[in-house]
């Protein structure tokens, strides 16, 4: 089932569109905390936006930039502000579509479907991670921290998974092993600790310090 975010600070709309994308059988929310857009945006990893250009605190064009920074989610503009400049740019700052309000629910229903088609038909779903602040994107293996992005290796990706996955946990060493190498042999120990000192550094050059923490004795977690 495919999710949809809706961000619309008219609640008649938003409440609207939800009930009719449901209908189609998709899973969709409604944003209600303006200010904090981009956490729920994270934290719900839809495969779709509906996204308006007039909002609280942020505009759309705005937040549109700040998804791109971290996802190719599939975003269509709703907006009452349609004319050429707007549709302009809110193609250029990233926008897959743009429908002018008032617009008839068949016609959203149809662009939605077919964008979600082109869209997902062949390449899957997207895969975001969020912890203080740090995105973790296990699609192109990137971190995103305060407009800054990383690129991860095979390694650090695996490390970062386990651990938020299992936020506020202990990681055993064992695990972690198990989880890089994908085998019960024996492996080096120093080996893990070298992989987890380089990634530390990795995120310490971009402001993330003490991001994984060490229990001795025990693993690693984050929290």
């Amino acid at each position: 089932m495919y999710k949809i975010l809706i961000v619309e600070d008219d609640m008649v709309i938003a409440k609207t569109v939800k009930t009719h994308l449901e209908s189609w059988g998709y899973e969709v929310e409604y944003i209600t905390d303006f200010q904090n857009v981009m956490s729920h945006f994270v934290s719900y990893d839809p495969q779709l936006v509906l996204l308006d250009i007039s909002l609280p605190f942020v505009n759309g064009f705005t937040l549109c930039n700040e998804i791109r920074k971290l996802s190719k989610v599939p975003i269509i503009f709703i907006s009452s502000a349609s004319d050429n400049m707007n549709i302009v740019m809110a193609i250029s700052m990233g926008g897959d579509d743009f429908i002018a309000k008032p617009f008839d629910l068949t016609i959203l229903t149809s662009k939605v479907q077919a964008l979600l088609r082109r869209t997902y038909d062949f390449t899957g779903q997207t895969n975001l991670l969020e912890h203080r602040g740090a995105i973790v994107n296990t699609n192109d293996a990137t971190l995103t921290y305060n407009g800054q992005k990383i690129d991860l290796t095979k390694n650090d990706q695996k490390i970062l998974h386990v651990l938020l996955e299992n936020k506020g946990k202990t990681v055993s060493r064992d695990v972690l092993m198990t989880r890089l190498w994908e085998t019960d042999s024996f492996i080096d120990d120093n080996t893990l600790t070298v992989n987890i000192n380089r990634l530390r550094k990795k995120l310490e050059a971009i402001g993330l310090h003490d991001f994984i923490k060490t229990k001795k004795g025990l693993g690693y977690l984050v929290d």
